[in-house]
């Protein structure tokens, strides 16, 4: 069976007043299966955000390949990557980056609207599964951090994508309300066989996943979870 995700040989090198700097990502090898929960575990700077960010087809390598569902980022194009993350990634981020003048029920909305799946019904569902029911209305400013980032997780898993990508789903967020996440997150992904791939410099956040892949300088270490 083909993995879901596979890395080769990928590296990412970004430019500084005009100089190559150290590569933030250096000769990565990567496979994930379709169903894994996988904790991407580092320190800041270890390369976590430009691994998810090729994955997505964000941004563009210096070297090496990614293939999602066996297809390359690269062959598919600048229209078939929006298409790709629209209708097949999930996303999560620290800071929520949910639209302050929409409602929650608003931000969900649009993601299934823009994965071409324009269902009311679709949308307020998930808002329930995460636990917000009856908090639909409410704008951003009006939840807490933790509610927050519960819309965040219905507007990733309403088009029910694939694969979900985390960049520090928790880091915004105390360990108690932190954990509740976690647990909302990996059950829903384990529920409905979604892939889930979180960036983390916690290690507490691998009690929740099935591998943990440890990043040092731009290098993928496998380690037991």
């Amino acid at each position: 069976m083909k993995p879901l995700i596979r890395v080769v040989d990928l590296w990412k090198q970004y430019e500084k007043d005009g100089q190559d700097s150290l590569p933030a990502l250096q000769g990565t090898n990567l496979e994930v299966a379709a169903g894994e929960i996988v904790a991407l575990y580092g320190k800041s700077g270890s390369g976590k955000t430009t691994m998810l960010n090729l994955l997505a087809g964000l941004d563009r390598p210096t070297k090496g390949r990614v293939e999602i569902e066996g297809q390359d980022l690269e062959a598919l194009g600048e229209e078939g990557r929006t298409r790709l993350r629209r209708e097949r990634l999930g996303f999560i981020f620290q800071f929520f980056n949910l639209l302050p003048t929409l409602t929650a029920f608003e931000n969900v909305f649009l993601s299934v609207e823009l994965a071409g799946k324009p269902n009311p019904e679709v949308a307020q569902k998930a808002l329930w599964a995460v636990g917000l029911k009856g908090k639909e209305g409410r704008f951003p400013h009006e939840l807490s951090g933790g509610e927050q980032q519960r819309v965040a997780i219905a507007r990733a898993i309403a088009k029910e994508p694939a694969i979900i990508l985390a960049d520090e789903p928790t880091g915004n967020l105390d360990t108690r309300t932190g954990d509740q996440v976690l647990e909302l997150l990996t059950g829903r992904c384990r529920e409905f066989g979604t892939t889930l791939i979180m960036a983390t410099h916690s290690r507490l956040t691998c009690r929740f996943t099935d591998r943990m892949l440890r990043m040092v300088d731009g290098i993928v270490i496998e380690e037991n979870s």
